[in-house]
């Protein structure tokens, strides 16, 4: 016997329930892709709010959140919704550009790249270059060339 606030079922057809079946196995996606398909699934099955966030240790919010989610969406409203804050200044492609060239090039001037000739040579922030490089471990004065 379920207590607590009825809910609305999930009926989850035949390629919908393959589907996140997929990505509840998956070993490529996403974590939280991996969770939510769980979520959706086992909720489907009838099981209480309570009973799936103690399995997956997560809370019963949260799996009435993503079954509502589920609900008004389908599987699409599993994916992560754009984050408030400012947006990127600068798109993957030029983290990569410039990475790319501290690492295969030299400057005209010098043995290596620094940060401030990184910047000056690109004429992204000091402090954009120098949080890039150490987000990816790149140490120009360490490289062989």
């Amino acid at each position: 016997m379920s207590r607590g606030r009825p809910t609305t079922p999930i009926r989850l057809d035949g390629q919908e329930k393959d589907q996140l079946r997929s990505m509840a196995r998956s070993r490529s996606q996403p974590h939280g892709m991996v969770q939510r398909a769980r979520i959706v699934l086992a909720c489907a099955e009838g099981e209480s709010h309570v009973a799936i966030g103690s399995r997956l240790g997560i809370s019963k919010m949260t799996v009435g959140k993503w079954r509502r989610r589920y609900l008004e969406q389908g599987i699409e409203g599993l994916q992560d919704e754009e984050r408030p804050g400012r947006p990127r200044t600068h798109g993957a492609e030029r983290v990569a550009e410039v990475i790319s060239t501290a690492l295969h090039s030299k400057p005209s001037q010098g043995t290596h790249w620094s940060v401030r000739t990184m910047a000056e040579h690109t004429g992204i922030s000091k402090s954009t270059v120098h949080r890039w490089f150490k987000m990816f471990g790149v140490q120009p004065h360490r490289q062989r060339h």
